[in-house]
């Protein structure tokens, strides 16, 4: 054991001590149970998340920042913290869609919680395969150690597990899932608890049938260990919780050992400033008599994430030097993380205190932080977001030898600005203090500070428009299916969740009007509320503008795309190629002033390709070309992030809508396209075209879709 040692071991001699209970946002009853993936994570079934927060089992959806309570302990005593969801897998059905009532079996089903727990972290189990044959054991979300299943793994398929149980002793049941199955030879966790099969019962009563020795007994299913491994390695999880092993040849090691060297040649001082820089961490001291070397300190720094930025702060008070010299060397090092712990926990203290409104606005902040950058990889959840603005460098605004301003200081200015009164205060009071250690001057964050609060004003006097989201996937032929979502400024709000039932075009229409009819937009708006309808690639054409409701009962022939400016999105094409998602957000902020591109039948796609995939400066497209090739290149353009696409889905020659089109300012286009529609209503020979208007507003979030869910077969 070195001097700098592990926070809170688990004697794995009482493997229970692994259990950490999920339990209800309201009582304190077990939903579940859990175990410690890394310092500050928990892993566990999205099926228990949705239990505990008192939604739907299979709820697809991730349940944003809502907060659920968690529990450890030790040989001693419980400890209670709250955590959020940081990584999102719901449960799926075999086909990728969701899970239906009376489904035995599924796949996903995975949440990973971010902890607000102690300075040195929770303490985690060991990880191993499951092979067939284990004995392993596990317990109720509760904890208690009375509460053991002895299993056996008895199959392997790929992503499920089968385990039988004992005929003697508790049995798998209700408050197991999310646990993790302990391999006592392996002395590891081997996989986490999914489902039981339960016995049969009655189809007409519902009672439990009369035992039978054909009945299924003790059968319960899990995901094991290499499945959970195969859903988390492409998010970045497992990297950042199992770090790899420290290079003794890493010039960042080999720096930070010469810099230990002399800056604190004194044992004394050594000693002291390890004794402090371990009680930041939450860690117990070593000796108070033999200090660690300089190999042991500068691998703690670069093993621990959070230790470098820790001890930074400990030498900035007394020697500014020594602390510019050990960030600098830690910069060459992607293991050390940018802020010490207590920074860290006050943060998520602020955030978590900050209104919903502000959260829910987190990604727009970051957009309009860091316009240049795509942000959001993989995932949009508050935690996701921070882990990955934790990593990236700063802004290119210094000179010299400053150092630059981070990512997420910029960010933390722009959502302090969105907040109001002691909120603001606060968060900028935390950015003031981390700019203080890293040693930045005043004035480059005063200068963030100054952006953030021009954007914010900028945003206030270009107030959000409300909008209806409409996703339109396609049925048997002519009918459709239909999901809704509202938004009023503060972003999407599920309003129809049924998404198994069909409607013809004249059904849909009066779906999205009685949609449409419930909302009430802000006084002094008198904007009609915007339609976004939500397709895939291959349904970009599809004439939703022109559906009607055809009510016999109503006097308006209720023409969507008349009433309403209609635009269509494809969040599938948009996310294609995450490479162009940056070149998206650079042209929206500039589409008050970027240029027009008129695609011609001279051009093909490789023209159009190379014409536009570096011209950031271009915000708008419109194709004028017959509808052979018209499709493809309209789709070059979205994916390749082109804001704004106008075509004539009816056009076979050159395109009235197009030349039409011309005069009317981009940020003008959804209202010019429905006066469009509404004149060829009225006056076809004159209006000739059937318009279609692609819309993806960088400022505006969608919802998380599933419209192309991978399919997964064991």
């Amino acid at each position: 054991m070195g001097w700098f040692r592990s926070a809170g071991d688990v004697d794995d001699d009482d493997p229970s001590l692994h259990v950490v209970s999920v339990l209800r946002a309201e009582g304190d009853k077990a939903a579940g149970a859990g175990f410690v993936l890394g310092a500050d994570t928990v892993l566990t079934c999205a099926h228990v998340v949705n239990d505990a927060l008192g939604r739907d089992m299979f709820e697809f959806r991730s349940p944003g920042t809502g907060e659920i309570p968690v529990e450890l302990r030790d040989a001693v005593r419980w400890y209670r913290y709250p955590a959020r969801v940081a990584h999102w897998i719901p449960p799926r059905g075999r086909d990728g869609g969701a899970v239906r009532r009376g489904d035995d079996e599924w796949l996903g089903d995975l949440a990973v919680l971010r902890v607000d727990g102690p300075a040195g972290g929770l303490p985690a189990a060991g990880r191993a395969a499951m092979a067939v044959g284990q004995e392993v054991g596990a317990w109720h979300g509760g904890g208690r150690a009375a509460t053991l299943a002895r299993l056996t793994v008895a199959s392997l398929h790929r992503s499920l597990g089968y385990l039988d149980g004992e005929s003697t002793g508790m049995a798998v049941g209700p408050g197991y899932s999310g646990g993790p199955l302990w391999c006592r030879h392996e002395r590891a966790v081997v996989g986490l608890v999914v489902a039981h099969f339960m016995p049969p019962r009655d189809p007409g009563t519902g009672a439990p049938l009369p035992y039978s020795p054909q009945h299924l007994v003790r059968r319960s299913w899990a995901v094991p260990w290499q499945r959970v491994e195969a859903e988390l390695r492409p998010l970045g999880i497992l990297d950042a919780v199992l770090p790899a092993p420290l290079d003794m040849e890493d010039p960042a090691f080999l720096l930070l050992t010469e810099a230990i060297v002399e800056l604190l040649p004194v044992m004394s001082e050594r000693i002291d400033r390890a004794q402090r820089l371990a009680t930041a961490c939450g860690i117990p001291n070593g000796s108070g008599v033999t200090p660690p070397t300089p190999e042991e300190f500068a691998a703690f720094l670069l093993t621990h994430p959070r230790a470098l930025a820790a001890l930074s702060g400990i030498m900035r008070r007394d020697t500014p030097e020594a602390a510019d010299r050990l960030l600098a060397a830690g910069s060459l090092s992607r293991a050390p993380r940018l802020l010490s712990p207590q920074e860290y926990t006050a943060l998520r203290k602020h955030l978590r205190a900050m209104d919903r409104a502000v959260l829910d606005r987190f990604p727009e902040a970051v957009r309009a932080a860091l316009p240049h950058l795509a942000a959001q990889p993989g995932g949009d959840s508050l935690d996701e977001l921070l882990d990955h603005l934790e990593v990236l460098p700063g802004d290119g605004h210094s000179t010299g030898r400053e150092r630059r301003v981070p990512a997420l200081l910029r960010v933390m200015e722009y959502v302090g600005a969105l907040g109001t009164g002691p909120r603001r205060a606060q968060l900028r009071m935390w950015a003031d203090g981390v700019a203080q250690r890293l040693g930045i001057p005043r004035p480059a964050l005063g200068e963030r500070r100054a952006d953030a609060q021009e954007w914010v004003r900028s945003v206030r006097e270009r107030s959000a428009r409300v909008r209806v989201l409409v996703q339109v996937t396609r049925a048997e032929p002519g009918r459709h299916h239909l999901r809704s979502w509202c938004d009023e400024g503060a972003g999407p709000r599920q309003v129809s969740t049924d998404s198994a039932v069909s409607y013809s075009a004249s059904e849909a229409a009066r779906e999205v009007l009685r949609v449409l009819d419930s909302l009430r937009p802000p006084d002094g708006d008198e904007r009609p509320p915007l339609v976004e309808v939500l397709v895939d690639r291959g349904s970009l054409n599809l004439p939703v503008d022109e559906w009607e409701a055809r009510d016999p009962d109503e006097i308006v022939p209720g023409v969507l795309g008349v009433e309403y400016p209609l635009v269509v999105h494809c969040p599938e094409l948009l996310r294609r190629h995450g490479r162009f998602m940056s070149h998206w957000r650079t042209r929206w902020n500039r589409l008050d002033s970027g240029k027009t591109v008129v695609v011609s039948e001279s051009m093909d796609r490789d023209a159009v390709y190379s014409t536009l995939v570096n011209q950031l400066d271009t915000v708008r497209v419109s194709v004028d070309v017959p509808p052979g090739p018209r499709d493809g290149i309209v789709q070059i353009c979205l994916a390749l992030g082109i804001p704004v696409v106008v075509w004539d889905r009816g056009g076979d020659g050159a395109s009235h809508v197009v030349e039409h089109m011309a005069d009317v300012a981009t940020r003008e286009l959804p209202d010019g396209v429905r006066g469009y529609r509404a004149n060829a209503m009225a006056s076809p020979p004159e209006f000739p075209g059937r318009p279609v208007l692609a819309w993806a507003d960088a400022d505006r979030t969608v919802p998380r879709l599933h419209l192309t869910e991978p399919q997964e077969s064991t």
